[in-house]
């Protein structure tokens, strides 16, 4: 029979071994810490096939409000419908950010190509008015990989843009499925969602609050 001193004895040799790891760590993820330095305005990339791309880029907006950050959205793609983002953004922090929906719906909505380019060329000449911009220091491009996906836009000249124009300290995040190997190429930060299971697929149409 194992009395209360052995097993106080084994969960302090436990937290002993425990601390010490996370000594090591700590120690290891400082020396990592300490060798960066200064600030960059990155381009950011979410895509793939899973749920997320587009509330992360919102994430991130939010969290440009909190800091007091100027920031701005441009929808392309989805312009037309009324999001929760949208509503949040337009009535209360509308100082901070400022909301472009550019988009008249999906594609298949639509039906015409040409009217279609035509918004994704406005979108984009808007985004481009956004970046340049030295007071506003983080811009979302929402479904822009979908308007690069159909050629909408010329891939070759948003990533001369985004390489050549963009202010040293602003940030720029791209969101949506199928993004082009030359603006992954070029991201400092690209996150694929994965799909692993969607209620979509069991017949659940999209809930306010998660989807839109």
């Amino acid at each position: 029979m194992t009395d209360d001193s052995d097993m106080t004895t084994d969960v302090s040799a436990e937290d002993a071994r425990h601390a010490m790891k996370m000594a090591k760590k700590k120690a290891a993820r400082d020396k990592i810490m300490a060798g960066k330095e200064g600030e960059k305005g990155l381009v950011i990339v979410h895509t793939g096939a899973g749920k997320g791309k587009s509330s992360s880029g919102f994430g991130m907006i939010l969290r440009c409000i909190a800091h007091e950050m100027p920031c701005a959205v441009v929808q392309f793609i989805k312009g037309a419908w009324d999001t929760g983002e949208r509503r949040l953004i337009e009535g209360h922090f509308s100082g901070l950010c400022q909301f472009h929906a550019m988009g008249e719906g999906f594609t298949w909505e639509t039906q015409d190509r040409a009217r279609d380019i035509a918004m994704a060329q406005k979108g984009w000449d808007k985004a481009k008015e956004l970046i340049r911009d030295p007071e506003i220091r983080f811009v979302l491009l929402d479904e822009i990989n979908i308007a690069l996906r159909y050629d909408y836009l010329d891939v070759a000249e948003v990533v001369t843009f985004l390489r050549d124009e963009k202010p040293p300290l602003t940030h720029v995040c791209l969101t949506g499925r199928n993004a082009k190997d030359e603006l992954i190429e070029l991201a400092d930060l690209v996150t694929e969602m994965t799909l692993l299971k969607h209620p979509f697929r069991s017949g659940i149409k999209g809930q306010k609050g998660v989807e839109f």
